[in-house]
């Protein structure tokens, strides 16, 4: 809202400034009406190349001025070398013309596609050492904000930097809590509450990033677009999102991936205490729940459902939806 205040205002200083200038120099601009229209047009046309530019950043900036400047200088050696001496003054101005746009050009993109040790080779024995401390951006995807568990690490001082919430997976969270489904409604609305509790969070820093790459129609693809762009590091929950990321070499952790590398390791022998909320498959079994999901079997059980007594765990089998734990009943403890 605020970006849209200022270019209104400067709408309104560039149609004023158009019209004192008609005042002014009435040789240039023969009415005020002319010259009104004409400043107009001219903040019109800065607000729809700020739009074109939206999400383009100093460093690719710089790196394309960079560009452009060692391809008009490429250009200009071409020029200066006598190669087309014999030719038409005529033929010299188009060769001379297309040097320089298709060097310069070119000297863009490849800038824009370097990384500051291809600026090494071109600078040999320079290095220019940061004076401040990097940032560390976060960016996050739908499912992580609904997921919750990012507030829970930034309230465990675990993320050190800047959360950056992108404008369209803020209207994606909009869009699903306003949701007819009730689920999908239910969903919603927990990731705005966990939104809201990250950015109450004095610990980190919540940015919202107007980017939208709107040449992109996936929210995905927008999401790994945003995150190079930035240098950032995405969290997500979602496995095809990371295998993307992952395929065009952009930083990201899957979260289920990181509490489950992160969860206590279980061994034999162990006692804990388990809640048995169901009978097993085979007959006396019983089966409870670890905080992670883990199942957990209890042999002689069936008659302890509803309670929590203690358990030792006597084996482990791996399985393709994760550990299966079997323990036997400890000691029974009350309800």
């Amino acid at each position: 809202m605020a970006v849209w205040v200022l270019r209104i205002l400067f709408l309104i200083l560039a149609t004023l400034g158009g019209y004192a200038i008609s005042q002014v120099r009435p040789e240039l601009i023969e009415t005020g009406l002319w010259g009104a229209l004409a400043g107009f047009g001219f903040g019109f046309l800065l607000i729809g190349v700020d739009e074109l530019v939206k999400g383009f950043s100093l460093r690719a900036f710089s790196a394309a001025s960079f560009g452009l400047l060692l391809g008009a200088l490429i250009a200009l050696l071409i020029d200066k070398s006598d190669l087309f001496r014999f030719a038409d003054e005529s033929v010299r101005w188009l060769i001379r013309l297309c040097s320089f746009l298709g060097f310069g050009y070119i000297g863009m993109i490849l800038a824009m596609r370097s990384n500051k040790e291809d600026f090494y080779l071109i600078i040999p024995f320079v290095r220019f050492a940061s004076q401040s401390k990097s940032e560390n951006l976060f960016v996050l995807d739908t499912s992580a904000i609904i997921d919750g568990r990012v507030a829970d690490l930034i309230e465990g001082n675990f993320l050190e930097g800047t959360i950056v919430v992108p404008r369209f997976v803020l209207n994606e969270l909009h869009h699903i809590a306003d949701s007819p489904d009730a689920i999908r409604r239910a969903r919603g609305r927990r990731g705005l509450e966990m939104l809201s509790r990250i950015q109450r969070s004095t610990r980190i820093e919540v940015k919202i990033h107007e980017a939208d790459f709107s040449e992109e129609s996936e929210v995905d693809a927008k999401l790994v677009r945003l995150t190079r762009a930035l240098g950032a590091k995405l969290f997500t929950n979602d496995y095809n999102l990371g295998k993307i990321a992952e395929l065009q070499s952009v930083p990201f952790v899957n979260i289920h991936e990181l509490a489950r590398s992160m969860k206590p390791a279980i061994l034999p022998g162990e006692t804990f205490g388990l809640k048995i909320v169901r009978e097993g498959r085979d007959k006396g079994q019983g089966v409870g729940y670890l905080n992670d999901g883990t199942m957990v079997v209890v042999n002689n059980a069936h008659n302890f459902i509803g309670q929590q007594i203690d358990v030792q765990v006597h084996s482990l089998v791996q399985t393709g939806a994760g550990v299966l734990v079997f323990a036997e009943v400890k000691t029974p403890v009350a309800a």
